[in-house]
């Protein structure tokens, strides 16, 4: 037990990992409930089930990175708990596949219909593990890697959102696709920023797109991720009619990240790339509630 604690506080951190995603899961329930115009709080049931089969497919996420870098680990990241043999792959396999069981139970309990979705993200998780049968390809073309492999967080954010609206439609509410390009993107802005270091911080057989485009390309592509992001968003929260309110919000968290980048560009001190990835990650938690969770409450608020 102390062996996979010591792994999970190395490889997938609870405290760091969990507020995220529930900030994520949260919003989107709350997002569908909004955009359908229904009155009071998502159910329960609804937001534990999209929290716990989200945080579960991210770790799967985990999971299948190690069997995929296994190789490289070997060779250039011995310290690693796989490659250090604190863990093994095989291991890792079995809870991945224990996780699908605790998803499947989860969307069986709330509403049977949600394994088509759930079967359609572990669908597409086998494809990215598999690199879609062209890893030496995408190897060369780390832009088209983040493309394909980012669709998996639509998808997860697609079945957050069906926890709350297949249970009364067939169909996804009007205005949803703004919530899905939201996530797309906004999986480009941690993407990158997690892996954007400046020249001192570059890890030999580390690949990180400020190693493969230079750290202030690195930079650039990562504020106009976030800059769409913030376009989506505006135009999510028009559909629910939060659109005043967000988009204040969205200025200064834009102007505030727009400060980190040009400081990094300027000065990029060792450990610099470190700010980005927390801007990422703060970003994020603020954008999604500022979608899903703070309208509702406002909202359950004003009706009451």
């Amino acid at each position: 037990m102390k062996r996979w604690l010591t792994y999970q506080r190395e490889r997938f951190p609870l405290l760091a990992h969990a507020p995220l995603v529930a900030a994520f899961s949260v919003s989107a329930v709350c997002f569908s409930h909004l955009v359908r115009r229904e009155p009071g709080w998502p159910p329960a049931r609804a937001l534990i089930v999209a929290f716990a089969t989200a945080l579960i497919f991210f770790l799967q996420l985990r999971i299948a990175d190690e069997f995929k870098d296994y190789e490289d680990d070997l060779r250039y990241r011995p310290y690693r708990p796989v490659p250090r043999g604190l863990v093994t792959l095989r291991g890792l396999g079995w809870i991945g596949v224990a996780g699908g069981g605790v998803q499947l139970g989860l969307a069986l309990w709330l509403h049977p219909p949600l394994v088509v979705l759930l079967c359609l993200a572990w669908a597409y998780l086998a494809l990215m593990s598999r690199e879609f049968f062209v890893a030496a390809w995408l190897r060369r073309h780390p832009a088209a890697y983040m493309a394909s492999h980012m669709v998996i967080i639509p998808l997860i954010d697609l079945y957050a959102t069906a926890c709350d609206w297949l249970r009364i439609t067939q169909w996804p509410p009007r205005g949803l696709i703004w919530f899905l390009l939201v996530s797309y993107v906004n999986g480009i802005v941690v993407e990158v920023g997690r892996k954007t270091r400046v020249p001192e911080d570059e890890e030999t057989g580390v690949e990180t797109y400020s190693a493969e485009w230079g750290l202030q390309r690195a930079v650039v592509v990562w504020f106009a991720a976030l800059a769409t992001t913030a376009l989506f968003a505006w135009q999510a929260s028009r559909q629910i009619g939060f659109d005043r309110l967000v988009t204040r919000w969205l200025i200064v968290l834009v102007g505030l990240c727009a400060f980190y980048a040009l400081r990094l560009v300027r000065h990029p001190v060792r450990g610099g790339g470190k700010a980005i990835e927390i801007a990422s990650g703060v970003w994020t938690l603020l954008m999604y509630l500022s979608l899903g969770a703070i309208p509702a409450l406002l909202a359950v608020r004003g009706a009451s």
